[in-house]
């Protein structure tokens, strides 16, 4: 099995943004020497939890100051922009770290309506062409022709290079399955966006349905989860709090930065949501870390995938730290 980190640079109740972002670039400087296999970054826009904006600058970053570790991003939101753009822009990623880039590419917005609209004009009419967009940035960024006839047969992305990014789908629903299965491209089911609803048949739809490319002659999958380790299940419970009553806010439709887990302790609820709290304790990858990581296993050989990537939210940017190195240990 290989492991893998996602981070979203979430935004800190009482700190500026900007130290999110450092954060993560951080993180990944660390998660390198644990030996994880890849760092990935979100992209979300207007979101006042989540501040990760541009993956492509952030991946850059960490580019410069990393060695070994897979960069990429989980994922370019393709709707928002041209194809060639996003494909010259993974051509000079893969210039800065060649060989070691991963285009995560979405549908979904990473955002509300107007904001998308904001983004691209066309946002209403982009969606439809995501299989397109996809098989056009396939050749571009793999330097490859377009199909015949194209109208940008003769527009070739730069800087051209031996080694080119891994392509991969992003997706919680079996339309990203698809697509992937269609151009014979990797696939992450994001797990811990809806729980796992759905997660199983969308891996699976994905294998049955998958055409082999030059590049993976089989189906290659992954789940991403949220988890949190800590060196007992009581501190793991405790910092869990913060990402708790998150999850309770965001489905109310309040946005706003991670707070400590003293104050989310001392937030008032309602029994109902007492009770989703309790059940979303009980169903989360939270404890010790082989206890985590024994669940992290067991799912990936339930489910069937190859690879799992991990993403953590904590108040205290050391507990996120310390929570990636005892999965690593116990991995």
């Amino acid at each position: 099995m290989r492991l893998s980190v996602l981070d979203q640079s979430v935004a800190i109740a009482g700190r500026p943004h900007g130290a999110s972002i450092r954060n993560t670039v951080a993180l990944a400087r660390h998660c390198e020497t644990l030996g994880y296999d890849r760092f990935w970054v979100s992209e979300h826009h207007n979101h006042p939890t989540i501040v990760g904006t541009a993956p492509e600058i952030v991946m850059a970053a960490i580019a410069a100051t990393t060695e070994r570790i897979r960069i990429g991003s989980a994922g370019i939101m393709l709707p928002h922009y041209s194809p060639f753009k996003v494909a010259e822009v993974f051509r000079v990623l893969d210039a800065l770290a060649p060989g070691r880039i991963d285009m995560g590419l979405g549908r979904a917005p990473g955002s509300d309506g107007r904001t998308a609209y904001a983004l691209n004009p066309t946002a209403n009419e982009r969606p439809e062409h995501f299989p397109s967009d996809v098989r056009d940035l396939m050749a571009w960024v793999q330097g490859e022709p377009l199909v015949n006839g194209h109208p940008f047969g003769m527009v070739k992305a730069f800087p051209q290079g031996e080694t080119a990014p891994e392509m991969w789908i992003l997706g919680s629903s079996d339309y990203g399955a698809q697509v992937a299965a269609l151009f014979g491209l990797p696939y992450c089911y994001a797990w811990f966006f809806s729980d796992g609803a759905g997660g199983e048949r969308a891996i699976d739809l994905y294998k049955r349905t998958y055409r082999p490319s030059a590049r993976h002659p089989e189906p290659h999958s992954a789940l991403c989860v949220w988890a949190l380790a800590a060196p007992t299940m009581e501190e793991a419970q405790y910092h869990f709090t913060s990402r708790a009553l998150s999850r309770i806010n965001r489905d109310k439709g309040v946005m706003g930065p991670l707070v400590s887990p003293d104050e989310a302790a001392a937030a008032p609820l309602a029994p109902h949501e007492e009770a989703r709290i309790a059940q979303f304790r009980k169903d989360s990858f939270v404890g010790t870390g082989p206890e985590v990581m024994a669940r992290i296993v067991a799912l990936k050989d339930h489910v069937g995938v190859d690879e799992m990537a991990v993403v953590t939210w904590t108040y205290d940017e050391e507990i996120r730290r310390q929570s990636y190195a005892e999965l690593a240990k116990a991995f």
